[in-house]
């Protein structure tokens, strides 16, 4: 069992998603969208949407700190192993609570608006499940690796950790994830399930978020004033009195 959890079902939810990815954008174009429904209500999706993303922002780097870079690379740069946790318990559990608040409002706001709720594919409703307990459970194995009588009981960047640079070289180490809490299995499992589901739910617009909106010039808009007569003088750019250009077109 810790052979088809740790070392191939990895691999596996690796290539629904990009596989999945691939064939949703192929024949589903159309369909590749969030599916907007700020126009049926706003109010309450104004603070869930920021809590969600910039919550999942914060989410996302911490585990790339957690989880890719190793122990000894933190440590050389200074950071101990109580400012470590001291930063997973501010920071990260912060952010886990800022997106598990958010997740929920948009779940609340999706099942009591009508149209919204009407709007909802039955992969999305199945995606909303997984969504929510990756975050539940991520806040609480924050909460269990930090929050701790004996902080130093266990460390996942010494098992779960190890286990997740190893699959990018191919040799799983499936006995360092075997080692680690239920808790942290958990969270890694309901994890993979949700980016196998990744193509076929509404999370897919991720691939295609907008950030070339940061780079790209600005727009020149150009004014639709006709211009001056033949044989008159074109006017002059400036600061003019109120009710001038009335008084020259009653001319």
């Amino acid at each position: 069992m810790d052979v088809l959890l740790w070392g191939v079902a990895p691999y596996l939810m690796v290539v629904l998603l990009i596989g999945g990815s691939i064939w949703r954008y192929r024949y589903d174009q159309f369909g590749w969208t969030t599916r907007s429904s700020q126009l049926y209500e706003s109010r309450l999706l104004r603070i869930a949407s920021p809590l969600f993303h910039f919550g999942l922002v914060f989410v996302i780097a911490g585990h790339f700190v957690g989880l890719v870079i190793p122990k000894a690379w933190t440590e050389a740069l200074g950071v101990t192993q109580e400012l470590y946790h001291f930063l997973a318990l501010s920071v990260g559990l912060i952010a886990g609570v800022c997106t598990l608040l958010g997740i929920v409002l948009l779940v609340y706001r999706r099942r009591r608006t009508g149209p919204v709720f009407m709007a909802t594919t039955k992969n999305d409703k199945a995606m909303y499940i997984f969504l929510v307990g990756a975050i539940a459970l991520g806040v609480w194995t924050t909460l269990v690796s930090t929050v701790s009588p004996n902080p130093h009981a266990y460390d996942y960047r010494e098992t779960v950790s190890p286990w997740f640079r190893s699959l990018f070289v191919f040799q799983p180490d499936v006995a360092a994830m075997a080692a680690a809490p239920f808790e942290f299995k958990w969270h890694t499992v309901v994890g993979m399930v949700l980016f196998a589901m990744w193509p076929f739910t509404r999370l897919v617009h991720a691939f295609t978020a907008p950030f070339h909106y940061l780079f790209r010039p600005y727009i020149v808009y150009r004014s639709r004033d006709v211009g001056p007569a033949p044989g008159s003088r074109a006017p002059q750019r400036g600061w003019e009195r109120t009710g001038a250009r009335d008084r020259d077109r009653a001319r």
